[in-house]
């Protein structure tokens, strides 16, 4: 007696193979969700290799679409758990999801979703957890601010943004794309971009090139600061005005028109030219900053 093969699921990620899920399904795209899905594979293998996968890892992975990564990643790594918004989509990746019973797929808007305990639940406290996803344009600043600052215990965090957004989180100092996105994201990760994604491999196509982003996740900040809230309030005040020096943008935000005097001294100790603009400070020099800074309002 013949044994019967398994039948091996066919690649969603081609125009052919999408448009056939979508219209099956009787799906429209969303503009509002960002709905742009992947249809090149060679893209899809070189997310997939810059996070890094084996089967002792886990993988969120935020937006899934029709499958296209997810099913990819499922090949990989041994628990993936993917978020979708778009109800209308859970039939769809219950059925292209099938053959691989250690990915499931929640319902719900990662940004109002409490991501600690499902980490717990999902992925029972590992640290070698990475979230992979396509993210949609209109969130992704925020989408990756949450998961930062939520500390999650997270190796790698690989996603397709818009280039100009992935410039800005890899930027170093000195030029125009660096600013408070570039430090906020390398204060907690080492940023490298893998590969630039052509506008022409989604249907439907958006208005903009994307880029393939991997920021691996520091064990501790790449900085020491006292506070970090008052860190980043330094920060986000310096580049209110990217034309106005140091100077300006601080003296608006922190002193009054009879106590910013003191400022010039407060710059000067931190060994900071009070006529140097936000975006020429390292890091380094925005930690010593903060913490002169708060030294000196504290007095004051």
């Amino acid at each position: 007696m013949d044994t019967v093969k398994p039948t091996v699921q066919e690649d969603i990620a081609s125009p052919k193979r999408t448009n056939e899920l979508l219209k099956r399904h009787g799906l429209v795209l969303k503009k509002s969700l960002g709905q742009n899905f992947l249809v090149d594979p060679n893209i899809l293998h070189k997310i997939v290799s810059a996070a890094e996968l084996d089967k002792s890892k886990g993988v969120l992975e935020i937006g899934p679409g029709i499958g296209a990564l997810t099913q990819q990643l499922s090949k990989i790594a041994g628990k993936v758990i993917a978020i979708e918004i778009d109800q209308r989509l859970l039939p769809l990746l219950q059925e292209t999801l099938s053959a691989y019973p250690h990915a499931s797929v929640i319902h719900g808007d990662v940004l109002k979703v409490d991501l600690k305990p499902l980490f717990d639940d999902q992925f029972q406290g590992s640290d070698q957890v990475s979230v992979v996803a396509n993210l949609p344009y209109y969130i992704t600043t925020p989408i990756i601010m949450k998961l930062l600052e939520e500390k999650l215990p997270l190796e790698n965090i690989v996603v397709m943004i818009q280039k100009e957004v992935a410039d800005r989180m890899s930027a170093k100092p000195g030029g125009k794309e660096y600013g408070s996105l570039s430090i906020a994201v390398q204060y907690y990760c080492e940023p490298e971009i893998v590969t630039i994604v052509p506008r022409t491999v989604f249907i439907p196509q958006p208005n903009v090139d994307s880029a393939v982003i991997r920021l691996k996740v520091r064990k501790q900040p790449a900085v020491e600061v006292e506070d970090e809230d008052f860190f980043f309030d330094v920060v986000q005040a310096s580049f209110v005005q990217r034309r106005k020096t140091i100077y300006n943008n601080l003296a608006a935000r922190y002193f009054s028109k009879e106590t910013k005097g003191q400022l010039e001294a407060i710059l000067l100790g931190a060994g900071i030219e009070p006529s140097r603009r936000g975006e020429t400070l390292s890091m380094q020099e925005y930690a010593q900053l903060s913490r002169a800074l708060s030294a000196a309002l504290e007095k004051a």
